[in-house]
């Protein structure tokens, strides 16, 4: 019969994990403690069916409607959880916030309205990001082109066009989002419903 090495029991006191290994566990722990992960989601198709309408009155057209929750889907699949959906106030752009919403199980009444994510520049959406709260480990913003792939392309040169409906995560090594004015991203993922 083979012998079963046993390891012995710790003392009252001590950990049962090796330094070495508590000190590897304890920096990973750190590290999905200060990861912040930024979500650059482009409105779906919108229509242009009347002229009438003002510009932040557009809805989506049939192609849209499809799109959002198709992306929405995808996002639930990979178990992307948002801690704060935003969204410009852009009827096309608040309605991509809201059909994504509810494919990720985030509550409508809980999308915050910007007007800074309508009509903005990278400056903008930076600033918007930097003032985010650092209890906050994933936000979502929806808005507009071009300043939406130009932001996108700002964080990460991977990223020159966002088609409509695209959705660009970002994952940052940092503690507070201010971080993310001067340091890269660690992650880039770029998808849309026809790639």
């Amino acid at each position: 019969m083979p012998s079963l090495a046993v390891s012995p029991k710790p003392r009252r006191g001590s950990s049962a994990v090796p330094a070495r290994t508590r000190s590897a566990h304890r920096v990973e722990t750190d590290r999905k403690l200060i990861v912040k992960t930024l979500i650059l989601v482009r409105h779906a198709k919108s229509s242009r069916d009347d002229p009438s309408l003002p510009d932040r009155e557009r809805p989506l057209d049939g192609r849209g409607r499809q799109d959002a929750p198709t992306m929405g889907k995808r996002l639930a699949k990979r178990e992307v959880r948002p801690d704060l959906l935003v969204s410009s106030p852009a009827l096309r752009a608040l309605t991509t916030a809201q059909l994504i919403a509810d494919e990720i199980g985030y509550p409508r009444k809980r999308i915050v309205v910007d007007e800074r994510l309508y009509a903005s520049s990278p400056d903008d959406l930076l600033a918007v990001v930097c003032a985010l709260d650092n209890k906050l480990n994933c936000a979502m913003l929806f808005g507009h082109n071009p300043e939406f792939t130009e932001f996108a392309h700002r964080l990460s040169s991977e990223i020159i066009d966002m088609p409509t409906c695209a959705v660009a995560e970002f994952r940052f090594d940092a503690k507070a989002w201010a971080d993310v004015a001067g340091i890269g991203p660690v992650k880039v993922k770029l998808d849309a419903p026809r790639r």
